[in-house]
């Protein structure tokens, strides 16, 4: 089992997006991240989190991962669950990396996330 944890301001994805508009936004989230936070910078910067927690989870070293290959994605309970692909989910089997798990929250400016990988084969959470 890995963990990893990220905490970002939602003051540095405002400058992010006041600098780069539309290009950071597509480099960084999916089509359906930035439709289920609809412009929300505190909700963008949980997702954001996610990914740097995710990427600390997997261990990924020197590997290049694409934002976009991590997804955060909100069941209709509310509940967050994470998506890989491309080379995020290639990753993710040559680590032995089942699933990743994750929690989100963003208060006072700031936007965190845990993510907890688990290997194959493990029954448990």
């Amino acid at each position: 089992m890995r963990i990893g944890l990220d905490l970002v301001s939602v003051e540095s994805v405002n400058a992010s997006i006041a600098a780069h508009g539309p290009r950071y936004l597509h480099r960084t989230y999916t089509e359906q991240e930035l439709s289920e936070c609809a412009g929300q910078p505190h909700r963008l910067a949980a997702r954001f989190a996610a990914k740097e927690a995710a990427m600390k989870a997997l261990d990924r070293g020197d590997e290049a991962l694409p934002w976009t290959s991590i997804a955060v994605h909100s069941e209709p309970s509310g509940r967050p669950t994470l998506h890989l692909s491309g080379a995020a989910a290639e990753l993710a089997r040559k680590r032995g990396i089942a699933r990743l798990e994750c929690s989100l929250t963003h208060d006072g400016g700031f936007g965190a996330a845990v993510v907890v990988a688990l290997p194959a084969g493990d029954a448990s959470v």
